[in-house]
């Protein structure tokens, strides 16, 4: 089976409180690489690990794990919506075969997905429906968490269920890395907050107007050194990036949940979309990284990396 890897940070922020141009530019020009490089590899399909933000998946019933044998993006700030072209038969599989390695996964048949999903899509292909996916979605903001070993065990599990297939398999990890961006708590938060961590999907476009504008203002303070955000730390984001790409796991995904936190913030955890997406690909035997960006970008509330990876 042909199968290659890219995984990459995402922002929602990105197009509404931008870098200073000269930065805009080159992270451009890196996911304009990617883009060739998945172009040049011609997936007829992807599998995509990404996260939610508590507009797919709430507290009313959160699994760690889920497959999506359809999909739609709800077109969170300002990306496309609209249903996603999954391969229903392709996610049905994975999901059976992942069951059978004893990885318990949710199973949905009507899944929304924000830019956790979409945006690394619209990074790397020209629409939204290019090419078929699978999205598998890992939960990595609402307490409680697994340990991050699990999500090694997942990609694992999810790489060996694609290694009978003679499809050319893009495998993508979306999120990441050090970021501690206004995401709420639940056992932090106010009332009404904590009833729209449980029930709040689909919201009203006004109510959606004012959680995305709340997300920018904070992007404005964190990058004026205000708002008592934790910062982007780049030498965690270096010691991640050199271990996957050593597939040393365990020295990341073996390490306690508030390690992750101390180190890169509260959506550090994001990284367990890389985790399971190196794991699917290491599934696969010895894997060499061919390229790897990174570059601390606050105005994105972000340590923004994207690698491209292929089997050795």
């Amino acid at each position: 089976m042909p199968i290659a890897l890219c995984t990459t940070s995402h922002s929602p922020l990105i197009g509404l409180h931008d870098p200073e141009p000269g930065v805009r530019a080159e992270v451009d020009e890196v996911l304009g690489r990617a883009r060739a490089f998945v172009a040049e590899f011609d997936p007829d399909l992807v599998v995509l690990f990404a996260p939610d933000h508590y507009n797919g998946f709430l507290y009313d019933l959160m699994p760690p794990f889920c497959i999506g044998a359809a999909a739609t993006s709800v077109g969170d700030y300002g990306l496309p919506a609209g249903p996603l072209d999954v391969d229903r038969d392709a996610a049905l599989g994975i999901a059976r075969s992942v069951l059978r390695a004893g990885i318990d996964v949710a199973v949905s048949e009507d899944m929304q997905v924000d830019h956790g999903v979409v945006q690394p899509l619209t990074f790397l292909f020209p629409a939204l429906t290019a090419v078929p996916v699978v999205p598998v979605f890992i939960n990595c903001v609402a307490d409680p968490l697994g340990p991050a070993v699990r999500a090694r065990l997942l990609g694992g599990a999810v790489g060996d269920a694609l290694r009978g297939t003679e499809r050319r398999v893009l495998v993508v990890g979306s999120g990441g890395l050090s970021h501690d961006p206004p995401v709420p708590r639940l056992s932090e938060a106010p009332p009404e907050v904590v009833e729209r961590l449980k029930h709040g999907r689909n919201p009203s476009r006004e109510q959606r107007a004012r959680r995305e504008s709340g997300t920018v203002a904070a992007a404005r303070e964190f990058t004026q050194g205000r708002g008592g955000f934790r910062p982007l730390n780049p030498e965690w984001d270096a010691l991640v990036l050199r271990s996957l790409a050593a597939g040393d796991f365990a020295a990341v995904d073996e390490q306690p949940n508030e390690w992750f936190v101390k180190e890169g913030g509260h959506s550090a955890h994001e990284v367990r979309t890389w985790i399971a997406a190196y794991a699917a690909l290491a599934s696969q035997g010895h894997y060499e990284v061919l390229s790897t960006y990174y570059r601390a970008i606050p105005e994105w509330f972000a340590g923004f990396a994207t690698t491209t990876a292929v089997p050795r």
